[in-house]
């Protein structure tokens, strides 16, 4: 949408999305196949960015701002979480913005270790982008805290 799509109508840039979203299920397909055969332990969840649950699914509207820039990475996301859901994974979502702070208050007196640890001890490529993804796998890891029952 944000690149192909400038050049294209409506109708084009559909068929378009309707190929990349093809293409990309089947590549996300194999590629989860093969993640989960090359691990010791049966994979039961992932962990991905969050995406507005309303986002439009009319071409003409994504190929508008703002959603224009957002279109494709809402896509491929999707696609991710619909393959993850196939295989049975519980899929969590995050916000990319808020889920350090929410591993850290989890983590307590360990967060930083466990957060910034690995950078200090692996160096680069270790980013904020690996940091962000474990403190996404620390919360989804932590167990929900339920409402207390009445009585």
């Amino acid at each position: 949408v944000h690149h192909d799509g400038k050049a294209l109508d409506d109708a084009a840039t559909a068929e378009l999305v309707a190929q990349v979203r093809a293409s990309a299920t089947r590549a996300t397909s194999a590629s989860l196949d093969e993640l989960s055969s090359a691990v010791p332990e049966p994979i039961v969840s992932i962990s991905l960015r969050a995406w507005p649950l309303d986002f439009p699914v009319d071409i003409a509207v994504q190929r508008r701002v703002p959603y224009e820039a957002r279109a494709d990475s809402v896509m491929y996301r999707q696609v991710l979480a619909e393959a993850a859901h196939a295989r049975g994974w519980d899929v969590h979502v995050y916000d990319a913005k808020s889920v350090e702070g929410q591993a850290t208050r989890i983590l307590g007196d360990q967060a930083n270790k466990v957060l910034h640890g690995p950078r200090a001890t692996l160096g680069p490529p270790w980013t904020k982008d690996h940091r962000t993804a474990l403190a996404a796998t620390v919360v989804a890891a932590e167990p929900p805290v339920l409402p207390p029952t009445a009585g």
